[in-house]
């Protein structure tokens, strides 16, 4: 990684008061809650609005990603806009590259997660290749690169043919099916091998297949941030975003009758709700923070908000460390996860309690790395 003008760049940000700052607010919440929902202290005892729906449905916890997703299609927006869209080389070398980089990280993770586990210094043969990173890295590439070869007036269209043909693959492809007869299973079993997936009933929720509707997310993301650099004034901002959020929102429910609300597969209609909730959820923000002048309790999302992935990042290697970590205790071996919970928390608290602590407090150490950085004007773009 070069800290200077390659793949992430240190910058003591001059320009801070040009920032969005609800979109900082925004992206901090996701950051945020994707930290604390991948890192209870016992997986068995989390309470229902802090885990995913079993398949079908939508709750709390479902809605951290996709909204990071969504905001990811803003930051495109306005990170192109400095290009004029035009297609050139800087422009495709920046984008190809910060692609490729996103990607790699995301397998690095996954190679470090699986090394810490099996002591396996070349565990390949068993490495996820997808996951959250690697969706965030395709997303972004392939939205770019659309950005700068299709006029922004025909994306909406391609948003629709996208979610169209992904409903068709699923229609006609046991797509909500939770076994291996699922299309998807059998795409990803096909071209990555099982060893190369999320374990769960075949499923990979990050697998290739449902990468389309993905990009439509990231799109949508893209078409909101058209909106709100291009309309100058605050309260129409806030009022298209709102009209845009219920419009989905309500697609999407109507919808969902037909073709269920479903993370795994990351479905149409799941598209359609969660980026409506987080236009919605955006436009309230702003209000809120922009308009009323409600800064104060921001602050904290700020840090996380600024540099988003790094933080993300730095909480996925902690939290391997902290469970690959251990020391002799009881006539056994502990690690630093199970000790701080099972021996701490879990008896001061209980099991549920207990679980949710640890979250929290392994939220609040990130956050203590995201706020020096912040206080310090640092931000990391990956």
């Amino acid at each position: 990684m070069n800290t200077n003008k390659e793949n992430i760049t240190l910058q003591r940000d001059t320009k801070a008061s040009q920032r969005l700052l609800a979109l900082d607010v925004l992206r901090g919440i996701t950051i945020a809650g994707m930290i604390l929902v991948n890192n209870p202290g016992s997986w068995g005892k989390i309470y229902a609005p802090l885990s995913h729906a079993e398949w079908n449905g939508l709750t709390p916890t479902d809605l951290v990603f996709p909204f990071f997703m969504f905001i990811m299609g803003i930051s495109t927006y306005i990170s192109l806009k400095k290009y004029n869209f035009e297609l050139n080389a800087q422009a495709v070398w920046k984008i190809l590259k910060r692609t490729v980089v996103i990607f790699a990280i995301g397998l690095g993770i996954a190679y470090f997660s699986l090394l810490c586990r099996t002591h396996n210094p070349l565990p390949f043969e068993n490495i996820r290749i997808l996951g959250v990173m690697q969706r965030l890295a395709l997303s972004y590439g392939v939205t770019a690169i659309v950005a700068l070869l299709m006029s922004h007036k025909h994306i909406p269209y391609l948003i629709f043919v996208l979610l169209a043909g992904y409903f068709g693959i699923l229609f006609f492809g046991n797509g909500y099916e939770y076994n291996e007869t699922n299309i998807l299973s059998v795409v990803d079993r096909a071209i990555l091998g099982t060893n190369h997936m999320y374990k769960d009933n075949g499923i990979d929720p990050e697998g290739l297949l449902s990468t389309l509707p993905a990009i439509a997310h990231v799109l949508i993301g893209f078409c909101c941030g058209k909106l709100l650099m291009e309309v100058k004034d605050i309260h129409e901002k806030i009022e298209r975003l709102f009209i845009i959020g219920t419009v989905l929102t309500f697609a999407g429910f109507l919808l969902s009758y037909g073709c269920p609300i479903n993370k795994k597969i990351w479905s149409p209609t799941f598209v359609l709700t969660t980026c409506g909730l987080a236009s919605s959820f955006l436009a309230l923000l702003v209000w809120f923070i922009d308009v009323k002048g409600y800064k104060k309790w921001s602050r904290f999302f700020e840090s996380f908000g600024v540099n988003p992935l790094f933080i993300y990042v730095t909480a996925a290697v902690l939290s391997i460390l902290l469970s690959n970590i251990k020391f002799p205790y009881a006539e056994d071996v502990i690690s630093l996860h199970g000790y701080a919970y099972t021996v701490i928390l879990q008896p001061a608290l209980g099991d549920y309690a207990g679980s949710l602590a640890f979250a929290l407090l392994f939220v609040a150490l990130n956050w203590v790395i995201g706020h020096v950085l912040y206080k310090k004007k640092i931000y990391i773009k990956i």
